[in-house]
């Protein structure tokens, strides 16, 4: 018997408007069972971007602290990618990519065995991703964001903004982390 692995999913948010604005649930658990996430997320991360062409990532935690993450831009548009590292999955190596714009809300659940990263596609952008295990420096890993391997064809308008963290992380071939 095949174990079916997680699979991402885009979920749409039902978002109400009138003259003052916006109004959505950003997480609702009993609609995220519907949708199959069963994850008990414990932390919250935020993330704010000044700059346009900003990456973040490729980021994973490896072992008993990998995480699950459901990501969500609050103000601004980023360019999601997610790497499907997991060695038994039909996927392995598939590359996701979403658009994800905070003026029609949506989530992306990124299961466990996955990297993650994004790039702002405009200024002062806002990312909340839940995690499901405490963020842990020792598991801690990622790939670079233009390993050639990968081949990821980033919506950047000039040269990214990336950390000096970012800016040293290996490329796929020389990564020693199994999933």
């Amino acid at each position: 018997m095949t174990m079916q692995l997680e699979q991402p999913q885009h979920i749409k948010l039902k978002a109400f408007g009138d003259n003052r604005g916006i109004f959505f649930e950003s997480y609702n658990k009993k609609k995220m069972i519907e949708c199959g996430i069963t994850n008990q997320f414990c932390q919250d991360n935020f993330s704010y971007s000044t700059y346009k062409n900003t990456i973040r990532g490729l980021h994973f935690q490896k072992g008993i602290t990998a995480q699950a993450k459901l990501v969500l831009p609050l103000h601004g548009k980023i360019f999601d990618v997610i790497v499907d590292l997991r060695q038994n999955s039909q996927n392995y190596l598939h590359t996701h990519t979403y658009l994800l714009d905070s003026s029609e809300p949506s989530c992306l659940y990124v299961p466990k065995g996955f990297a993650h990263g994004f790039c702002t596609l405009e200024d002062n952008v806002s990312v909340l991703y839940k995690v499901d295990a405490y963020y842990c420096p020792e598991d801690d890993g990622g790939i670079i964001w233009n390993d050639p391997e990968l081949a990821i064809n980033w919506p950047l308008s000039g040269d990214p903004v990336i950390s000096e963290k970012d800016a040293k992380l290996p490329t796929f071939k020389n990564l020693t982390v199994k999933f």
